[in-house]
């Protein structure tokens, strides 16, 4: 009954942002490097952050990760409506690893090799989640598929609570983006916020259990993301400029594929690779080369992947 309750408040919450936003006009126009075609309403991922706010209130979430979650959701939203220059995004992103790294205990001289490391690395990877939010139903469905990878790690532990109302957080929103028309737009204040969310999982699940192997629970982003970008050095663009080379974006653009159907098949991908980690580490086969010889299996497939389409969209 206490979770029916909270979906219903996230459903709610949803709906007057939805109103807020069209009086005030916060939308997404499409242009040349859109994936949509139609004006939509942009921000509806504010919902994360608030769910973080509520499970801080009923103390299922510490104060310093709600204020890491929400302080880059509040400067993302920001910059939804208004462009905001690099350094306040940056700083707050800075701000928030740190207060990660606090709530996790690993804010220790003995460490800071590795705590610089960590910055770099999530960073790196919520930029890297928040340029993939480019198509409907792709940023929810990943990180529902991230979301419930670690509720299984958690199963038994009182974190469990903080990774239902996230998960309820992500139904309610999937219910207005998983559409061939979007409703709304996570913006950049849902997946950031989103983003942090599931780097402070991650980095706590590695911290806890050490064992590095969990990472590649976020592999399939992950290597969309890095060899796109060594693409794009390659063809020497600006790497920090809006674009359509990821692969779900040739796949949804240039092949004309459902939406759905693309971000169904990331989330897809990525559930198989998390269900393979849990294998080799319960039968414990999982070792730092067994990791990395399935990163660079991965990375090849997804070369040759990239290659295919490529080549089918040059000859169409």
């Amino acid at each position: 009954m206490h979770y029916i309750i909270i979906l219903i408040t996230f459903f709610a919450l949803e709906l007057i942002y939805f109103k807020i936003a069209d009086h005030y006009n916060i939308i997404d126009k499409p242009n040349h490097r859109s994936s949509h075609t139609s004006i939509t309403l942009r921000g509806g991922g504010v919902i994360f952050p608030l769910a973080m706010l509520l499970a801080c209130i009923f103390g299922d979430a510490s104060v310093a990760v709600t204020a890491a979650v929400v302080l880059v959701g509040a400067i993302s939203f920001i910059d939804d409506i208004k462009p905001l220059h690099q350094l306040p995004r940056i700083g707050s992103h800075l701000i928030a690893v740190t207060l990660v790294l606090y709530d996790v205990g690993m804010l220790n001289s003995e460490l800071l090799f590795l705590i610089l490391i960590i910055y770099i690395l999530a960073i790196g990877w919520i930029n890297a989640f928040n340029f993939m939010d480019g198509i409907n139903g792709i940023t929810v469905l990943y990180a529902l598929v991230a979301i419930g990878s670690f509720g299984w790690i958690y199963k038994d532990s009182s974190s469990i609570n903080l990774i239902i109302v996230m998960g309820l957080s992500c139904l309610v929103f999937a219910f207005f983006n998983v559409r061939k028309k979007a409703k709304t737009f996570a913006g950049d204040a849902g997946s950031v916020s989103m983003a942090l969310f599931l780097a402070y999982f991650m980095i706590k699940v590695i911290f806890e259990t050490q064992k590095s192997a969990y990472i590649l629970f976020f592999s399939v982003y992950g290597i969309d993301a890095v060899i796109t970008i060594l693409y794009r050095l390659k063809n020497k663009e600006n790497i920090f400029q809006a674009h359509r080379s990821h692969l779900y974006q040739y796949l949804a653009n240039e092949l004309k594929w459902s939406h759905i159907t693309v971000s169904l098949l990331y989330a897809f991908v990525q559930l198989m690779i998390n269900m393979l980690v849990f294998y080799m580490i319960s039968v414990d086969i999982m070792t730092p080369v067994t990791m990395l010889i399935m990163l660079l299996i991965m990375s090849g497939a997804y070369i040759s992947i990239r290659k295919n389409v490529k080549k089918k969209i040059d000859y169409d």
